[in-house]
């Protein structure tokens, strides 16, 4: 692997903001950024209904967001909302729902050389692909607040590059990114297979996607 499991063990850390990113050194995450206008806000709030219902249907109550209760459900449960609500955003990320500009080749090779600009120093980077609308990205951090700090830095950066590419100004990736801990090397494997077959999936032709593969050269 790129680098390790969860380790419900050893220490995770919490960083809460719009809301709560979990991280842990040295573990795989699985990180996904989408752009500003790829899905509708009426539909976000559809689906955070939908998530604590879901939870409340299982016996969860709801004190706070569902983001805080979904990492502590045992794994059987977690796998199954993961399942549930995963599919329901990858599925829509694929429809290449509003403007697209990572489509452009130029555009996505900007996104693909901040990615890379730091691998093997702040961070190694796994498979990545970067899709008309959003990115998805295999990556392990040495510490647990480099995953947040990092993220930010590429979103930041990114985000100006491509602004000043368009000759347009505003925000261009949504507040956050999605992050997964990757749980186990069967997890890992598939979140790679997903990440290869992404364009293909979403019925894009190869010059529509920027993929890249890892290969672990130590070994």
């Amino acid at each position: 692997m790129l680098g390790n499991p969860l380790d419900r063990n050893a220490e995770i850390a919490i960083h809460e903001h719009f809301r709560p990113h979990w991280a842990q050194a040295g573990t795989v995450v699985f990180v996904t950024f989408r752009t500003a206008d790829s899905i509708p806000k009426e539909v976000l709030l559809r689906w955070d209904r939908e998530k604590s219902e879901w939870l409340t249907r299982h016996g969860f109550p709801q004190p706070s967001h569902w983001s805080l209760i979904v990492p502590t459900l045992e794994p059987r449960l977690h796998l199954a909302f993961q399942k549930e609500f995963n599919r329901c955003r990858e599925d829509y990320l694929d429809t290449c729902y509003g403007n697209c500009v990572l489509r452009d080749r130029t555009i996505a090779q900007l996104v693909a050389d901040a990615l890379m600009h730091f691998d093997g120093i702040r961070y190694h980077m796994g498979d990545f692909i970067v899709m008309p609308n959003h990115v998805h990205l295999l990556a392990a951090f040495g510490t647990s607040h480099s995953l947040g700090e990092q993220c930010d830095s590429w979103l930041h950066f990114t985000a100006r590059a491509i602004n000043r590419a368009l000759s347009q100004s505003g925000s261009f990736w949504q507040q956050e990114p999605f992050d997964h801990l990757v749980r186990s090397a069967e997890q890992y494997r598939y979140l790679r297979e997903y990440i290869a077959n992404n364009g293909k999936k979403a019925g894009l032709r190869e010059d529509e996607y920027l993929f890249r593969r890892f290969i672990d050269d130590s070994v």
